[in-house]
């Protein structure tokens, strides 16, 4: 019997959508492969007990596509369509709190010359960086170019990786490592291999990313807020009171919390229900603990709010805010200006330093253990001595020597859908790895838990990988702070039957 293939696409000249649609039917197997017009989409392949039940099955998802828009058309004639991508024009400050929250800044009068900073190591990733997380293993660095490396606390590189856009943020979520990236998609780089963990539509321009406990917080630039399950289902989504919404951030306890343009607004994660509002300057940049949020502004302004949204604290930079962090539990809180200054304060507002990076303005920035971790527009992942002792000698202009670090050689990009397999010994809860298996449940597909010893629930997994009766090998899973579900922690592999 010779393989029937139908080919659909939706593109719509307003952008809203780009998609094909593409099933394909050979004997009693049909495959259906769907995503934006140029990539090479998911796919999902169900098998039927004879052709005739086959043939109806692909003619009833054909209607159904047809009825939506999508009509026939040939693969390949439309390009893929670039998606919208904006970023901060750090080199460009604003000039006053005022700013319409667009990605381009007027020009600030210049500052005086001041004083360097005590840089321990800087690491020169070549291109303008905006991710970084620091923990007490390792520093990572994702930059514009879409370069990611893992560093040890020496700055040496330990790993690296080549993603298909440039680096939004990077992100930690208990033991996950979450990498959001202008293509669209949140990588989980807790494995060898980068998985896409969520699949953001491509109709947002997305500004920052948040998750906790699996729930995805996405801002984008109409200043809008979308929630995300760990199905990578939109649960919500809001928009906010502004535009330009650089920041959002996801509560321990399930508040998400975002600014823009107009000022700070904190949603229940349930149902994006507003819970406060607080009017600040145009926001530029957040940090979160406990029980404060940071919001930095164009104006130069850094507003400490409460989780209940009292205005806590006000600090003073000498320009626009486009980065920001704290010490434990605000004790020192530091900012990083559009004129490659770092500053920083007392809890009670009062500023206490203020040095020059000598390489850049910080878009991102981090302290840990008595030091400030900083990316900057000049691509460099540095790490500045923040102790007294350090701070008392760079202000009467005694410096380490700073180690300089080069990136090494580009590796490929990654093929996030590479799949090895393996066999799997048998086994309970305690054999290594844990065998996962697709299943269609409600017209979706979903994971399953096949290794005894476990609740049945469904399992966080890359919706990339799913395919209806496959099995799967990870290296564990872990139950959800919130419990209810299991997310997929470390490699995955195809487990041979």
């Amino acid at each position: 019997m010779p393989i029937e293939k139908t080919y659909l696409e939706l593109s719509e000249d307003n952008g809203a959508s780009h998609k094909f649609y593409e099933v394909v039917m050979e004997e009693t197997t049909v495959t259906i492969r769907y995503g934006r017009i140029g990539t090479d989409g998911s796919a999902q392949t169900q098998q039927f007990g004879n052709p005739e039940e086959a043939r109806k099955f692909a003619a009833k998802k054909i209607k159904e596509k047809s009825s939506k828009g999508y009509a026939e058309a040939v693969i390949g004639l439309r390009q893929k369509r670039a998606r919208t991508v904006t970023r901060r024009m750090i080199d460009s400050p604003a000039s006053s709190g005022t700013t319409s929250g667009t990605a381009s800044r007027s020009r600030q009068s210049p500052q005086p010359p001041t004083l360097k900073a005590p840089l321990l190591w800087s690491f020169q990733g070549g291109s303008t960086a905006f991710g970084i997380f620091i923990d007490s293993r390792s520093c990572w660095i994702g930059n514009e170019a879409g370069r990611v490396f893992k560093l040890n606390h020496e700055g040496e590189v330990q790993s690296q990786y080549q993603l298909p856009d440039g680096v939004k943020c990077i992100i930690a979520d208990n033991d996950w490592i979450y990498l959001g990236c202008d293509d669209g998609n949140v990588y989980d780089l807790t494995g060898k291999v980068p998985r896409v963990a969520y699949e953001i539509s491509e109709e947002v321009d997305i500004y920052w990313l948040d998750i906790r406990n699996g729930l995805l917080g996405v801002s984008d630039g109409k200043g809008g807020v979308t929630v995300i399950n760990y199905n990578d289902e939109e649960q919500w989504h809001k928009k906010g009171q502004g535009q330009a919404a650089w920041m959002v951030r996801c509560d321990e306890s399930g508040w998400v919390i975002a600014g823009d343009s107009q000022g700070v607004t904190c949603y229940d994660g349930v149902d994006g229900t507003q819970v406060w509002n607080v009017k600040t300057d145009s926001v530029l940049f957040g940090w979160q603990e406990r029980e404060a949020v940071y919001a930095g502004t164009g104006s130069g302004k850094i507003y400490a709010l409460s989780k209940q949204g009292e205005l806590l604290k006000t600090y003073k930079a000498d320009a626009a805010v486009y980065s920001c962090a704290t010490a434990e539990n605000g004790k020192y809180v530091f900012a990083g200006d559009n004129n490659g200054s770092v500053y920083c304060f007392n809890e009670n507002g009062d500023r206490l330093w203020k040095l020059s990076t000598g390489c850049g303005s910080a878009c991102s920035m981090q302290y840990h253990l008595g030091k400030i971790y900083i990316v900057t527009t000049q691509g460099t992942l540095a790490c500045m001595d923040a102790s007294e002792e350090a701070i008392q000698n760079a202000q009467q202009g005694i410096l380490p020597t700073t180690k300089s670090i080069a990136a090494p050689a580009p590796v490929a990009v990654a093929e996030t859908t590479a799949l090895e397999t393996v066999t799997q010994v048998t086994g309970g809860a305690n054999a290594a790895g844990v065998v996962l298996k697709c299943v269609k449940e409600g017209g979706k597909l979903r994971m399953k838990v096949m290794t005894s010893g476990y609740q049945d629930w469904y399992v966080q997994f890359p919706n990339n990988l799913r395919q209806e009766g496959a099995v799967y090998l990870v290296d564990e899973i872990r139950e959800a702070a919130q419990g209810g579900f299991y997310r997929a922690y470390g490699n995955i592999f195809g487990l041979e039957s």
